[in-house]
């Protein structure tokens, strides 16, 4: 007897469902190089009219149109502004051009705290990153992502750089609690570097036009170029519609949408069972879905139509391991955006070459030696190195004995001040439980390198370093050694001792030592 999934998907088979891309709509074709994918020119602000407020005598405002006198406010980065910024950021930072069609949004940062800021109504996602990167100062390396969290459903998803945000605020109930975060993600586009990583062998096929055989580099390829056809199977966990249960089916997830086989893993077209197709829903992390829907386990995603808000309109889904569960929501992401999501990963790198911010006077900077009687031009870069790395020591030293306040600090009292020396570094997150740690990691990509430097919660005179290998996050715990009342700090068993933390980080980027890969990058916070 078949088993079926009631309730979960709509009735018909794959032979009654006609192919949604068959007329090449959404997809590109032809896909060849990197540099030859032309970009879509920003999109230019609504014809609205520009009003600019001049003050006058006797505290007036005389409002003018276009041919009035520019605002005396003066702007501190044309050159910034006018070279690099979309049109719509523009108008944000300049308080004398605002556009009449504006709207007041609230962006949420990982503390809930907030932040209101006015915004054109056709910004997008990238347009309102850029504005809180300049904003906060914050450095941008293109890893900050706006997220949809979704509160009274437990889910989430990130907002693709090119999507209007009042189009997805246009989809929340009145009654609901939806929020806008602003957060890192670094493992947004990490699929188009290695894609491997993201798609294992056992998960993906090619249709029959190429035999099932693709080459590993061009894999990402398969996903745009419309001519082939990339499917993804595997087993899923799947909830029923109304009850508690769980039960476990053979998915496969084709361009025309995601099926599931009601009898073992045959993808005969009587046996397939149409669930959901993406142009006009949308993939979510379910957070907490072992709490909230008795899942079997945490790697729970879900498919919601962009027009429903409650839960009875979530396709609840359940892997057994992260890898599995990136890979179903990497792929459900480039099967609905296709080409959209390459141009967003190329757009910063084309336009860092097209206006690098270096300047030339930076370009030709030189390191200098001041230590005798006449300075020179160090042109060695192997000592110009050694004296970096001299000078820096030498203010750590300074550091220390400057906060000592009296002559040459005591050994005891050295050893205090290199142990507050971390307590300022970005990296540090000082009482954070394992589980919390493993959390922000998550939140901001599970890609190689990926790290946080915390105290330790078992024993609190030990720290313990946080990082992320191969999408599993592991701990490694940082024990002090004293030698002969100098305090240093060992992660390998004494093997290897540093005088600080800083000075194990900076180790550590370099060199992998006993670690399964380098540290890379730092889980980040920061206040709106």
């Amino acid at each position: 007897m078949n088993n079926t999934l009631d309730g979960i998907h709509t009735s018909g088979s794959l032979e009654e469902k006609a192919e949604i891309y068959q007329s090449g709509k959404g997809n590109v074709s032809g896909f060849t190089s990197p540099t030859l994918i032309p970009l879509r020119a920003p999109l230019p602000t609504p014809n609205a009219q520009k009003i600019r407020t001049t003050l006058c005598k006797g505290n007036r405002s005389n409002t003018k149109g276009e041919d009035s006198i520019s605002s005396p406010v003066p702007n501190p980065f044309p050159e910034l502004i006018a070279s690099t910024l979309n049109p719509l950021l523009y108008e944000c930072l300049l308080p004398s051009t605002k556009s009449s069609a504006t709207q007041l949004i609230k962006v949420y940062n990982e503390d809930n705290t907030s932040r209101a800021v006015e915004v054109p109504s056709d910004i997008t996602a990238r347009d309102i990153c850029q504005l809180f990167v300049l904003k906060n100062h914050c450095i941008d390396d293109h890893s900050w992502t706006l997220f949809e969290h979704i509160s009274h459903l437990g889910i989430e998803r990130t907002i693709e750089d090119h999507e209007s945000v009042m189009e997805v605020l246009s989809g929340w109930g009145m009654d609901t609690d939806c929020r806008l975060y602003f957060r890192k993600n670094y493992a947004k586009y990490e699929f188009f570097r290695k894609p491997l990583d993201f798609f294992p062998d056992h998960m993906f096929s090619i249709s029959s036009e190429t035999n099932g055989m693709v080459d590993h580099s061009q894999l990402i390829q398969t996903f745009l170029n419309s001519s082939t056809c990339p499917e993804i199977h595997g087993h899923l966990h799947a909830k029923e519609q109304s009850r508690k249960s769980w039960k476990k089916f053979y998915f496969v997830l084709r361009r025309s949408g995601l099926y599931f086989s009601n009898k073992g893993t045959s993808k005969e077209p009587r046996h397939l069972q149409f669930i959901a197709d993406f142009s006009d829903s949308d993939v979510y992390t379910v957070l907490s879905a072992k709490k909230r829907h008795g899942a079997p386990t945490d790697y729970g995603f879900c498919v919601k139509s962009t027009k429903g808000s409650s839960g009875r309109d979530l396709k609840l889904l359940c892997a057994d391991d992260e890898q599995t569960r990136t890979c179903w929501i990497t792929a459900m992401r480039l099967l609905k955006y296709g080409m959209e999501l390459y141009q967003n990963f190329i757009q910063p790198h084309q336009k860092q070459k097209a206006s690098p911010m270096r300047s030339i006077s930076e370009n030709s900077l030189v390191a200098m030696d001041f230590s005798g009687q006449k300075s020179r031009v160090i042109e060695n870069p192997s000592e110009a190195m050694s004296v970096a790395v001299e000078e820096g020591l030498s203010w750590r030293r300074k550091s220390c004995h400057r906060l000592s306040g009296h002559g040459s600090p005591s050994t005891s009292h050295s050893s205090l001040l290199n142990m507050a020396l971390h307590l300022g570094q970005p990296w540090f997150h000082g009482k954070l439980s394992r589980e919390e740690a493993q959390r922000i990691i998550t939140q901001q990509g599970l890609i190689d390198g990926m790290f946080i430097l915390r105290d330790s919660q078992s024993n609190p005179k030990t720290f313990v370093l946080s990082l992320c290998h191969m999408q599993k996050i592991k701990h490694f715990q940082i024990i002090p050694v004293d030698d002969d009342g100098e305090l240093f700090y060992s992660l390998d068993d004494d093997q290897t001792r540093f005088t600080d933390l800083i000075q194990l980080v900076e180790f550590y980027q370099l060199n992998r030592g006993v670690l399964p890969c380098k540290l890379k990058h730092h889980c980040a916070r920061i206040a709106l």
